[in-house]
């Protein structure tokens, strides 16, 4: 009898042992099947206070995964897998579920990034905000003042405030968190560069050198050229001549500018048209980056008071009007003979 009971429960173990290696060999196989990616990557959200095996159904509805009945006993059999971390995430191609679970355990959520252009303007950002995935819209409908007074900017205009560059955010980031970041980059910027500026610049304030930034960012985007552009603006403002640069003319012809400034352009006198007021305009014509900062700041040494296109990338700066005249009609040539 004791040999029987002892028999008995040698087959039941073995059955139990077999049955235990059944199910953990389907759970394996379960967990390391590959991810069925439509593209090279997919991005997954993981929402807060979801169940592990609701995440798992999730996966499924997004038919990432196959799915099994072995993922109602998975927790128990694998409680190590279960701690998952809300958040959004980007899934490879070559990714196994158990891959994927460990991402999701790690907590590292995908970096989604945004670039602002240099010389871009603040519409331009709104259009690239409203057409930016993963981002919580929380200016779409606040107009320039409303947005100021969130970010506890004191311009109402907010041309030029925000330093131009690429931003990263993850999920649940706002268009007001990315401009608050973008607005504290760019003070803490100047506030750097306006302190080791060169002396005796024709400039009152941190916001003048904004302004003036702003149009050497709209007249070239040479490098090599920004100082002596810088230096032909600083020229004309200490002898008081007009800035008479045609970016500031068509800023504040706003949308009437359809790709031509004509002579009357010139000669209507918007608070932006330099040439017709003198000085700085009121505002910055465009969002900045760094090197026209740094340009506006530490001009070239230069006697240049005049600057045209070459017609071939750059520029040809000139001391005179005369030889400004003589580079116009050859820039004028070069563009008739093409």
């Amino acid at each position: 009898m004791i040999k029987r009971i002892a028999l008995f429960a040698i087959v039941v173990a073995t059955i139990l042992a077999g049955g235990f290696f059944f199910v953990e060999r389907q759970a394996e196989q379960y967990v390391n099947q590959p991810l069925q990616l439509k593209t090279s990557t997919e991005i997954f959200t993981l929402h807060n206070g979801r169940s592990f095996q609701r995440v798992l159904h999730d996966l499924a509805q997004a038919e990432l995964i196959n799915t099994s009945k072995i993922e109602k006993v998975l927790r128990f059999l694998h409680p190590e897998l279960t701690h998952l971390k809300a958040g959004t995430y980007q899934l490879e191609a070559d990714m196994t579920l158990k891959q994927a679970i460990q991402l999701f355990q790690e907590g590292k959520e995908h970096q989604f990034s945004i670039t602002f252009v240099e010389g871009s303007t603040f519409q331009d950002w709104l259009e690239v905000f409203k057409n930016t995935p993963y981002l919580k819209h929380q200016i779409e409908h606040l107009n320039e003042k409303q947005i100021a007074d969130k970010l506890g900017l004191s311009h109402d205009k907010l041309e030029g405030l925000f330093l131009a560059e690429t931003y990263h955010y993850t999920y649940g980031t706002s268009d007001l968190d990315i401009l608050q970041r973008a607005s504290l980059r760019l003070k803490k910027m100047l506030d750097r560069y306006w302190t080791e500026r060169q002396e005796d610049l024709p400039l009152e304030s941190p916001y003048d050198a904004l302004i003036l930034a702003s149009i050497i960012e709209k007249e070239t985007a040479i490098d090599s050229e920004r100082n002596r552009v810088a230096s032909v603006f600083i020229n004309r403002l200490n002898k008081r001549m007009r800035l008479q640069t045609d970016p500031t003319v068509i800023y504040g012809m706003g949308d009437k500018y359809d790709g031509n400034i004509r002579k009357r352009d010139l000669r209507n006198p918007t608070p932006y048209n330099t040439y017709t007021i003198l000085g700085l305009p009121p505002t910055p014509i465009a969002m900045i980056g760094e090197a026209s900062i740094v340009a506006a700041l530490n001009p070239e040494k230069s006697p240049y008071l005049y600057f045209v296109a070459s017609g071939k990338g750059g520029h040809v700066f000139s001391k005179t009007l005369t030889e400004h005249n003589r580079a116009v009609r050859a820039y004028l040539k070069q563009l008739r003979s093409q």
